[in-house]
């Protein structure tokens, strides 16, 4: 055997245990005649950011992957075999890293948490013919390209402000006081670009009590948020809104707090807001702000379980939008291969435009997708921060507690 051969078959091994001991996910977790009917588990390549600015959602994210083996097995689904890979937080990475696993014989991609790195992906998928399953991502245009082999299990940015915009209303409808004014805060990613561009065209559909009175835009690596947070103040608006992601919704808590500045919300529309870093690493001062998101339905029995795993596995974490999209994704991967019986990249494609999954954890009918690829059936949730818990507290049918308003201010928290 040549030493190229001879790399070839460590990698794979490496590979392949890499799998087993990040998820469990292995050929005898599923029951054996589906092992027979299919043959071998599925190759999964699993792209996330696991290094970079981005470290802390995407090992959340692989979270999700390592509750999956269990649930999976318990639901009847054939086994997966998981190759991982870290984007790094860098598009280009992404780029590279998903071609690598593709030439390692991976049958099928999920990720990449962020729409910049996704659209990458995308790109590579559909060129190579093999699927790929968005966990996480909301830029629009990633399944609006006419592709065959990319499905997205996750709300556009569009239904994300639709759907934030219908709860805000529903919260605002049981309050005796509504934001009148508020600042637009946003990352200037892909993401950050595609809600604000969002924002107007969507918010006049539906008559928000508020207007937005000035947007700044920042750059989501940045060290420092002083000067954003003292401009939004001058503004004087009642409230905040954002989209943030993890380190910079720490940051401009930390200059709320310094600027002594409590507006009456922080209405976020993306990650950051929630996580549990964000909780614990502000203690008391992270309660409060409500967050427009996916998430998941608490009341759904899946939601229950789904729950219990992560509490068995890792103590202390709060279930959220990061663990339950990238389980979804994985589950929509092995329904597909059940269905198909077949690890050909275009029977498993054919399989997913027809999945219907009722039993999930997602608000809303389940996961199926249309003729682009996207679950457009997709409802949004209201969840806010409560002394290192998350509550959901619209839409009313998916909630489990009633809103905290207005926000305590800063400085009359013990």
């Amino acid at each position: 055997m040549s030493r190229k051969s001879q790399n070839s078959t460590r990698v794979s091994r490496r590979t392949f245990s890499a799998g087993l001991g990040a998820a469990g996910i292995v050929a005898g977790t599923a029951p054996f005649n589906i092992v027979r009917a299919q043959g071998t588990p599925l190759k999964v390549g699993v792209l996330l950011p696991r290094s970079g600015y981005q470290a802390g959602i995407g090992q959340d994210c692989q979270r999700g992957v390592d509750i999956t083996a269990g649930i999976l097995k318990d639901m009847g689904m054939p086994p997966l075999q998981l190759m991982n890979a870290d984007t790094e937080t860098n598009v280009e990475i992404a780029r590279s890293r998903a071609e690598k696993l593709i030439s390692e014989g991976a049958q099928l991609l999920v990720g990449a948490f962020d729409s910049g790195q996704s659209t990458a992906i995308a790109q590579v998928a559909e060129q190579k013919g093999i699927p790929y399953v968005i966990n996480i991502a909301a830029a629009p245009p990633i399944t609006e390209q006419g592709y065959k082999f990319v499905f997205r299990n996750f709300p556009t940015a569009g239904m994300i402000l639709g759907g934030a915009f219908a709860a805000q209303k529903e919260i605002f409808a049981a309050s005796s006081s509504v934001p009148k004014t508020a600042v637009f805060l946003h990352v200037n990613d892909t993401f950050g670009t595609a809600m604000k561009g969002g924002i107007g065209a969507v918010m006049p559909k539906f008559d928000m009590p508020y207007k937005i009175v000035e947007t700044i835009s920042y750059d989501p690596a940045a060290r420092d948020l002083s000067v954003e947070i003292s401009k939004a103040k001058a503004t004087g608006a009642d409230a905040l809104i954002m989209v943030s992601r993890l380190n910079d919704a720490i940051l401009l808590t930390r200059e709320l707090v310094k600027q002594r500045w409590s507006p009456m919300a922080i209405l976020s529309m993306g990650p950051g807001w929630y996580e549990d870093q964000y909780l614990k690493t502000l203690g008391k001062l992270s309660d409060g702000p409500l967050s427009f998101v996916p998430w998941y339905d608490p009341n759904k029995p899946l939601s229950k379980q789904l729950e219990a795993a992560l509490a068995k596995a890792h103590a202390g974490v709060n279930l959220n939008t990061n663990h339950v999209y990238t389980f979804e994704a994985l589950l929509v991967a092995a329904d597909a291969y059940k269905r198909a019986g077949s690890t050909d990249p275009k029977a498993l494609a054919d399989a997913i435009r027809t999945t219907n999954i009722t039993n999930n954890t997602s608000p809303g009918p389940g996961i199926l997708f249309d003729a682009k690829g996207q679950n457009s059936s997709l409802k949004i949730s209201g969840i806010q921060n409560r002394g290192g818990k998350l509550v959901t507290v619209a839409p009313k049918e998916a909630a489990n507690a009633k809103a905290e308003w207005p926000l305590t201010p800063y400085d009359k928290r013990a």
